[in-house]
């Protein structure tokens, strides 16, 4: 992080500091704040103390414990009943009237101490694993900063921003969206000078309306480009075109088969030929007007995280960074935690990609157990999609039809919006004893194990808040990996 004073804060925000000085002599303004904090859980010594507020919690509660963990200073919430008889009476203290207003002024005016591109990345889904992916990639030939985990709202992305400095030669950041203008807030925050749209599906349909309303919000980052940036674009999604549109910068664009015979309908990067196995993807290279031409193999499994990965290179042939550079560090790639992670039990294979579902990404997830072969029988489970608004039921059972379709074995439900991909799946052709449905994940665990026999694969994938990483905890718990030694 490059170096943040308490008057640089007070500049950038419009603070009002209500206790304490801003000395030149003072050693903490001198060698300014070591963080921006807004979790006292994580806040180190000689950081800013942040305090956010929400509908459930008083951000001001927590100013001693910030205190207490060695906060060099502390940016409350205004509130007529402030209190400040619990912290040290040599701790600065500034006021805002909307901290979270504050956090991101703060940031904004952060990213003009940047001098390294920064590519927004968006999407329906494929989010996280592209980022992670421009990641590894990069970081094998300069210095990357990218979001931890999943930081990609108004919170996330100025932590993010706040992570880079001097040093940083690209900073790679997730950028999602709830409602409409969320996008361009962040893109006003972070001012990306270059942008991957991975694709465009029915994902947050209650806050966004519908799919071109997606296709809107997810174009807005795009459309803050500047005109010497760069946009990387899914050419297989129909939404492409329309977004291009939206930008005078360069625009990239990355295919799977694109060319069926007809060059032009390639891509910038086009992957062709496809082969899954045990040690992931193996692809067909071609693009930039035949410069490229090479076998690649991937360690992520499946045609999505193959279009996460066209995502990735593409953003590094804007960079202008060598292909053949780049190309030799895919073997190291990773997609994270929870993302068709795969994990070897005792007689069983799980792919655990819990972290999160949408009907575009759970397809992706069926395609990938239907493509997997040299198993038992696959069973998939499905926990309820959220945000789907007026089309969930549809969109459930639309996802149990192509699993019965896809040739999954089994199928276990969880959650009241998953009873309608149950009646998918029977409608589909599964037999009424290959479908169980269940109401809570703890049940769900239960039913997965019970069900589950040597020589199955088992794909896991439902929202968040169903919390289905728990049931693959639990077959791991009770089976044991590869080669852990059996319990007594």
């Amino acid at each position: 992080m490059n170096r943040v004073r308490l008057q640089d804060v007070l500049d950038s925000t419009g603070a009002n500091l209500v206790r304490g000085g801003v000395s030149a002599d003072d050693p903490v303004e001198k060698a300014g704040f070591s963080g921006i904090s807004t979790d006292t859980r994580t806040l180190g010594a000689g950081e800013l103390f942040l305090a956010l507020s929400g509908p459930s919690f008083d951000g001001n509660r927590f100013a001693p414990a910030a205190a207490r963990s060695g906060a060099a200073a502390l940016l409350l919430r205004a509130d007529a009943a402030l209190d400040l008889s619990e912290l040290p009476p040599d701790l600065p203290v500034a006021t805002h009237p909307d901290p979270r207003r504050a956090l991101a002024d703060l940031a904004a005016w952060y990213r003009s101490s940047l001098t390294c591109p920064v590519i927004g990345i968006t999407g329906s889904c494929g989010k996280t694993t592209t980022k992670n992916v421009l990641r590894d990639l990069v970081a094998r030939i300069q210095p990357v900063v990218a979001s931890p985990s999943s930081f990609n709202n108004e919170i996330g992305v100025p932590h993010t921003l706040f992570l880079a400095d001097r040093t940083t030669k690209l900073l790679a950041i997730e950028m999602g969206t709830n409602h409409p203008g969320e996008i361009a807030t962040l893109c006003r925050i972070a001012r990306p000078t270059a942008g991957i749209v991975t694709n465009i599906g029915a994902s947050h349909l209650e806050g966004l309306g519908s799919i071109d309303g997606v296709a809107e919000e997810k174009g807005d980052l795009v459309a803050s480009l500047p005109r010497d940036g760069f946009a990387v674009l899914n050419g297989d999604c129909r939404f492409t075109p329309d977004i291009a549109l939206r930008t005078g910068a360069r625009v990239l664009t990355y295919t799977i088969e694109g060319g069926q015979g007809a060059a032009d309908n390639c891509g910038d990067l086009d992957a062709s030929e496809l082969y899954f196995h045990s040690g992931g993807t193996t692809f067909r290279l071609r693009g930039l007007a035949g410069a490229v031409d090479a076998e690649v193999t991937s360690p992520l499994l499946g045609t999505h995280n193959v279009h996460n990965l066209l995502a990735a290179l593409c953003a590094c042939v804007g960079l202008g960074l060598p292909l053949e550079d780049v190309l030799a560090g895919v073997a190291t790639i990773s997609g994270g935690r929870q993302r068709m992670e795969r994990i070897e039990l005792r007689g069983l294979t799980v792919f655990d990609d819990s972290y999160n579902a949408n009907p575009e990404s759970l397809k992706a997830a069926v395609r990938v157990l239907a493509g997997l072969h040299g198993y038992r029988r696959r069973v998939l489970v499905i926990g309820d999609m959220l945000e789907l608004g007026e089309l969930a039921a549809e969109l459930h059972h639309r996802v149990g039809r192509e699993a019965a379709a896809a040739g999954i074995d089994r199928i276990v439900l969880v959650g009241e919006l998953a009873k309608a991909a149950a009646a998918g799946a029977l409608e589909g052709g599964l037999p009424a004893e290959h479908v169980h449905h269940v109401d809570t994940t703890p049940e769900a665990a239960l039913a997965v194990d019970a069900l589950v026999e040597e020589g199955d694969v088992v794909l896991v994938k439902g929202s968040r808040r169903m919390r289905l990483e728990e049931v693959v905890e639990e077959l791991v718990e009770r089976r044991g990996r590869a080669g852990d030694e059996p319990r007594p």
